[in-house]
């Protein structure tokens, strides 16, 4: 069975410190390599591209038994945010199995997904198994910075490898999250743009102990503080209206998005702890980050700069860029320090009602509902080449596990037996995807 490798495969992944931060430093070869050699036990050809030294990304094709058949990719990132084993129960890259659980700084971002879609190919392999559709394999570079060494890099450079391919799934979605006793499994089909900004204010440099009423500080902390203090109003996308009706639906919540007086913040109310699915996306959001400005106390520097974390729902990216050049105001300028693009995709398409049903296939008691990502992933530098992005790393995981908390965060953990459904219900799905 496939699911009998995926433990140790995950555990070897997270033991290859991939750390990403930021800047161009991180070093993604020696996972890439690993994930080539697991592939080439077993027949299958993968073609490893650097973008720059270290810098490496693995991609293979599966071809499926019906040609006319359009392909699907599954993409996974081989880095990892930082770690301080300081804070941590166990080494963040010991890959150590516990109790029956696999902790480690990657255990739910990524390498539990590369390692479950290792698994389940190699597993075809060894069958003689073939999918229906053409299955693309990309694992990747740099996803916890710009994508700029990874996903960037394939979809500008390399978009021969991804021919054929319309639709793909990766991280953040299909797992399970609890509500009063019901199992919901959230798929994303939809996520937030990545709008990070750069603000700059200029003032006459000076000594600190004068008047100054052109202070370059003074400028950015009132911007700064305007934006942190402005409450963006509700948009609610198409697959925001789904996944509010569908969760009602599903906890016995009536919702009716259609009603011209829908207070949205008292439906969150209503919907308990679910709201966590949903309440970061029905609105754009604005949050400062960085600051940094002079080099003495007593000076008075001629510049200042601060960075924003904007994040922008589909179809209000002017709406978005007008706010907040009225929030900043004339002092300060703006600018884009990276942008990429709000993302959506179908909630009643043949893949999606797959991925349904593989999972009900799995645990019958499963609630599916889709949700709209708060944050990104490489979906969005994968649909440069046309491609809809859906978020399905299956697991199951039992009451106690905060997954949106582990995501970054201090002890990391997945227990192996959600690894072993994940295996399953992505078998059943890239098996017999539509």
């Amino acid at each position: 069975m496939a699911e009998l490798d995926v433990a140790e495969l995950a555990s070897d992944l997270i033991r290859i410190d991939t750390t990403n931060r930021g800047g161009g430093d991180c070093r993604e070869r020696p996972a890439a390599e690993y994930v080539a050699e697991r592939l080439g036990e077993v027949g299958i050809e993968v073609r490893l591209l650097e973008s720059a030294p270290g810098r490496t990304n693995a991609v293979a094709r599966i071809a499926g038994s019906d040609p006319d058949r359009p392909g699907l990719l599954v993409h996974g990132h081989l880095d990892v945010v930082p770690a301080d084993p300081a804070g941590w129960s166990v080494h963040p890259f010991s890959g150590e199995i516990r109790d029956g659980v696999l902790w480690g700084r990657g255990a739910v971002d990524m390498k539990n997904m590369v390692a479950m879609t290792l698994s389940v190919v190699r597993s075809w392999a060894q069958a003689g198994h073939r999918p229906r559709r053409d299955i693309v394999l990309a694992f990747t570079a740099d996803e916890e910075d710009t994508g700029r060494y990874g996903a960037g890099y394939l979809a500008d450079g390399h978009p021969d490898l991804f021919e054929g391919c319309t639709e793909g799934i990766s991280e953040s979605g299909g797992y399970t999250f609890h509500v009063d006793g019901r199992r919901l499994y959230p798929i994303g089909a939809a996520e937030r743009g990545t709008a990070w900004l750069t603000l700059t204010a200029r003032g006459t440099a000076g000594h600190g102990s004068k008047p100054n009423r052109d202070n370059a500080v003074a400028a950015l902390a009132d911007a700064v503080h305007r934006i942190a203090g402005y409450q963006w109003p509700v948009r609610l996308t198409p697959t925001v209206r789904a996944a509010l009706t569908r969760m009602g639906e599903a906890l016995g919540v009536e919702v009716d998005t259609d009603r011209p007086d829908l207070d949205v913040d008292a439906v969150l109310e209503q919907l308990g702890p679910a709201r966590r699915l949903v309440e970061s996306t029905v609105r754009n959001s604005a949050n400062p980050t960085m600051l940094s400005a002079g080099y003495k106390v007593n000076v008075i520097p001629g510049e200042a700069t601060g960075q924003v974390d904007g994040r922008v729902l589909p179809g209000t990216e002017e709406e978005f860029e007008k706010t907040i050049t009225e929030l900043v105001g004339p002092r300060v300028d703006w600018q884009y320090y990276h942008r990429e693009v709000p993302l959506s995709a179908p909630v009643d398409s043949p893949t999606f009602a797959s991925m349904s049903a593989a999972l009900r296939a799995e645990d019958p008691d499963a609630h599916v509902v889709p949700y709209c990502m708060g944050g990104g992933t490489d979906a969005k530098q994968f649909s440069r080449l046309g491609i809809l992005g859906y978020g399905f790393a299956p697991l199951k995981l039992p009451p106690e596990f905060d997954y949106g908390a582990l995501f970054h965060g201090v002890d990391e953990r997945v227990p192996v037996s959600a690894l072993e459904f994940g295996v399953r219900v992505l078998d059943r799905f890239l098996t017999d995807v539509a």
